[in-house]
């Protein structure tokens, strides 16, 4: 809404300053760091408590904590998103969603009995679905590929089901890795920042995006804006996250990034850059997922010897610290966004 101001006749002379889109996005992921900065520990005590992981290691420390604390960031990310960004009905739809998705996780965080994997699954399905509905409608998403330069219009019985399993791997891969203070938080924020920089630089700029060979995104600018709100966001609860963590996120949180990446992903018009910014979420959560369905509805072991999520794997059998779970982790995963971007972005 703050874009509306600089438009006006005789406005005040700064705040000319909303009608630039690279001030836009840092004074919304600011304010939002300095939103959850406050707001977070303030209301961390009326969020509900953890019950602890029976099989994770250490899982036992987290007991007792506050979590749930997605309820408040997600919360912060929208005013403020609505708060600075124009009218736009597909953002503000997938504002919702984003709400929506987080809401199923706070009322299962704060749930007596947990609530069953089918009927989680079954609930992210059905968010996949819709979202991936929303995109196509308001989207006009042209698909690019790596290692060609052909821009393709995928109809809607190709990209929808596409953009839901995307939507769905990443809502799950994202929760299944969050069980060591800051590590999911950390991921999750390669790949705003990198989302952000390719809607805001590459395809939001219609020079870059053409020199490129890469579809131009009109609302590029704006999808960056939101991005890094959410990143400012993450910032603020990674604040009090960060390991001996004071406030955990629960599904409320871990979920409803998930869904925003993505969708986010979908937006690009690459789903294979789903691989590029969320390998060691893939690797450390979606692996278990594999394992667990091979077992339960084949009846075939697989990764015996591995312990998933992959985080547990390394902190039991190697004795790896939380800490160095999470920078090492962190590293393995700046390493590969930024080779594999640079890879996917040129050999085309």
């Amino acid at each position: 809404m703050l874009q509306y101001l600089a438009e006006l006749e005789n406005v005040f002379g700064p705040l000319r300053l909303f009608k630039s889109h690279s001030f836009l996005i840092l004074f919304g992921m600011y304010l939002a760091f300095i939103t959850g900065y406050f707001l977070i520990p303030y209301f961390s005590k009326h969020l509900p408590r953890d019950r602890g992981k029976v099989l994770s290691v250490e899982g036992e420390k987290s007991a007792g904590k506050p979590t749930g604390a997605g309820i408040i960031f997600i919360i912060i990310f929208a005013v403020i998103s609505i708060l600075t960004l124009k009218f736009d009905t597909e953002i503000y739809l997938i504002i919702l969603l984003t709400i929506i998705t987080m809401l199923t996780g706070y009322f299962d965080d704060r749930s007596t009995n947990p609530w069953g994997e089918y009927k989680k699954a079954i609930i992210d399905l059905l968010l996949a679905i819709i979202v991936s509905y929303v995109l196509y409608q308001f989207g006009n998403i042209q698909v690019w590929l790596p290692f060609t330069n052909k821009i393709m219009q995928w109809p809607w019985y190709i990209f929808i089901p596409v953009s839901t399993i995307i939507v769905w791997l990443s809502i799950n891969t994202t929760n299944c890795s969050d069980g060591v203070d800051g590590l999911s938080s950390v991921l999750v924020l390669v790949g705003l920042i990198t989302l952000g920089a390719l809607m805001y630089i590459i395809l939001g700029h219609i020079e870059i995006s053409s020199y490129l060979l890469l579809p131009h995104l009109t609302d590029g600018a704006q999808w960056g804006i939101m991005i890094f709100i959410m990143a400012g966001s993450l910032v603020s609860y990674l604040w009090f996250n960060a390991y001996p963590s004071q406030v955990l996120m629960g599904d409320a949180g871990s979920r409803a990034l998930g869904f925003f990446i993505g969708l986010c992903i979908i937006k690009t018009g690459n789903p294979f850059l789903y691989f590029v910014i969320s390998t060691v979420l893939i690797v450390n959560g979606g692996t278990g997922l594999v394992k667990v369905a091979f077992l339960r509805f084949l009846n075939i072991r697989i990764f015996h010897n591995t312990r998933f999520p992959l985080h547990d794997h390394v902190r039991q059998n190697r004795n790896w610290s939380n800490t160095q779970v999470m920078i090492k982790f962190f590293i393995i995963q700046i390493l590969i966004t930024i080779g594999l971007s640079g890879i996917f972005l040129k050999i085309r």
